[in-house]
């Protein structure tokens, strides 16, 4: 799939926003029209609002007519681990022995290089199948995997984040590099790929389990060399891995003081999971700008607890969200934006569906530090656009029988929505589906 080079003009409600709504109310934080258009360039949004301003533009655009769809900007997601496409609906267990039972030999598989490009071949069509268009990815050990991973987005011309994890203990055989070969191949991977095309790479120390000492400081010493990369790591996900990480570090205050000590903790770290967090260590995420990363669907299917998101954003600090596949059970940010819901319902913390969709569009750019590219349907902005049909399903279209509000209409999709409710799927102005 290529990009598209001539213009090509998008009609539909569309759907973007500029700071996260409180309520439907809430006007100035979203743009909502009922006729819209999105006026495509070399695979950039050149215009995008009333269709009867933007066609004037675009007299010699092909149109593609969507209405009455719904045409929003794609979906991210901010963490999931590629490796494990062949390890989602693994039965039973918690966080450690779910890894060591399963994602572990899975894992052993990449690397296969042929292994490796034939499962990126999938895991890139699960993700637009499903309506998203960027994604931050955890590869396996080994290079081979974050070659396959990073040949595809190129291929695709996808927007994606991604490294190969850097383990050096308690991993099986075959799954363990060394601290100077993980730095080794880490370095060679950020100078092939990192702004190569639509591709950024992510430091990733698994997490302070897999890690020695050793490694993670060749890990800190990467992101003082690369402070433009992403870094993503796992954190307090499980008691046991909390009181297990409290062992192989004794010296560090709490879980998150194992990361601050080797320097990863910026504004582009993404911290998988965050539930069980000390007080001190929510001031250092808020004095930091790490960024938590909520994974619902897999902290429901694991057992692991339930993440404080309302705590953390009242100490200013901006949560990310993601599928965490394999753990996680849906490639679909409508169905994690479904438990996510359920999550917060059990705290007493309430998630519209107008914040709820800001969240898997803006929300996760703004995280990302990239909403000037990806997240909106702005003016200049990469053409990443996902086409949704609240009537996909004939559940879907007897409850929009009795909707009356573009929130509801959004609910419907975050609740009873998934991959059947995307319509279309466009990567930098190119049809996907």
């Amino acid at each position: 799939m290529t990009q598209s080079t001539g213009k090509t003009l998008l009609r539909g409600r569309i759907l973007d926003f500029s700071q996260a709504p409180q309520d439907e109310t809430d006007t100035e934080a979203y743009r909502y029209i009922e006729d819209g258009a999105i006026l495509i360039s070399q695979g950039q949004i050149e215009a995008s609002g009333a269709y009867s301003t933007v066609a004037a533009q675009a007299q010699e655009a092909e149109v593609i007519d969507h209405r009455p769809h719904l045409l929003m900007p794609g979906f991210i997601d901010t963490h999931i681990h590629f490796p494990q496409v062949q390890v989602v609906a693994s039965w039973g267990s918690q966080l450690l022995d779910w890894l060591n039972n399963y994602t572990f030999p899975e894992e052993t598989r990449f690397a296969d290089p042929a292994h490796s490009s034939e499962m990126a071949g999938h895991f890139y069509d699960l993700l637009t199948s499903h309506g998203t268009t960027t994604a931050v990815a955890y590869c396996s050990v080994h290079s081979a995997s974050a070659e396959a991973y990073f040949e595809e987005a190129q291929r695709r011309n996808m927007c994606m984040i991604g490294g190969k994890v850097m383990m050096d203990r308690n991993a099986p055989d075959g799954l363990r590099d060394t601290p100077q070969s993980g730095y080794d191949d880490s370095k060679a991977l950020i100078e092939k790929w990192h702004g190569t095309g639509r591709a950024h790479y992510a430091i990733t120390p698994r997490f302070a389990i897999t890690s020695t000492p050793e490694q993670m400081e060749m890990a800190g010493a990467l992101v003082a060399e690369h402070p433009d990369c992403f870094v993503q790591t796992h954190l307090s996900e499980n008691h046991d891995e909390i009181a297990f990480t409290r062992e192989l570090y004794p010296d560090a205050p709490d879980y998150l003081g194992v990361y601050e000590k080797y320097d990863l903790l910026t504004p582009k770290m993404l911290l998988g999971h965050s539930i069980h967090l000390q007080p001190r260590e929510i001031e250092v995420l808020a004095e930091t700008q790490a960024k938590p990363v909520f994974c619902p669907t897999s902290n429901l299917f694991l057992g692991s607890g339930l993440f404080d998101d309302a705590g953390l954003r009242e100490r200013g600090i901006t949560n990310a969200i993601a599928t965490d596949i394999g753990a996680g059970t849906s490639y679909s940010m409508l169905q994690t934006l479904n438990e996510g819901y359920k999550v917060l319902q059990l705290q007493n913390q309430k998630l519209h569906p107008l914040r709820a969709f800001d969240w898997i569009t803006r929300g996760n750019a703004e995280a990302l530090g990239m909403v000037d590219k990806i997240g909106t349907l702005a003016a200049g902005t990469d053409a990443d656009i996902v086409v949704l049909n609240a009537h996909a399903t004939p559940a879907m279209d007897l409850r929009m029988k009795r909707a009356e509000s573009l929130s509801e209409e959004l609910f419907i999709l975050q609740i009873l929505g998934d991959d059947r409710a995307i319509d279309a799927v466009y990567v930098a102005g190119a049809a996907q589906k």
